[in-house]
């Protein structure tokens, strides 16, 4: 799978992190940025990952802040993304199963390393169930993308 990570610079470790352990699994890595710890803006990197899923660079996109919950906002601006924070496995697989998200946001000031391998795996190893219950929610939320 090929997966797009992208960090501000409170999240430029983690996702250095991320994105080897990624590449080791055998997923392909689409690094867009930042490069450095240098400040940035969170809402640039979450765009960038977006943009990368939406287009078709990407298949998922990975995106770190300190906290996550700036990437996820900024990521859910772009319609079509379905960005879940996730602090936890249960979250990072359940939002895939349930709501199809295609990026995943993590807080780095939230979540260590090993944490952070965890809910990266739960959330690669995740399919989209395709239940009808599901796909009735998901075209709710594509009406509401449309709604202004």
């Amino acid at each position: 799978m090929r997966i797009a990570v992208g960090s501000d610079h409170a999240g430029y470790q983690l996702k250095q992190h991320i994105a080897r352990l990624v590449a080791a699994a055998g997923h392909e890595i689409i690094d867009v940025g930042t490069y450095s710890e240098e400040p940035v803006d969170y809402p640039d990197f979450a765009a960038a990952v977006g943009r990368a899923v939406l287009d078709g660079t990407a298949e998922r996109g990975i995106v770190v802040c300190g906290s996550g919950a700036g990437a996820s906002i900024a990521a859910n601006k772009l319609r079509g993304i379905r960005a879940g924070l996730a602090h936890d496995t249960y979250t990072a697989h359940q939002c895939v199963e349930h709501d199809d998200v295609n990026v995943l946001a993590i807080g780095s000031r939230v979540v260590g390393t090993a944490l952070a391998d965890e809910i990266v795996a739960a959330f690669l190893n995740a399919t989209f169930s395709g239940a009808e219950r599901h796909v009735r929610r998901l075209n709710k939320i594509k009406a509401l993308e449309n709604e202004f």
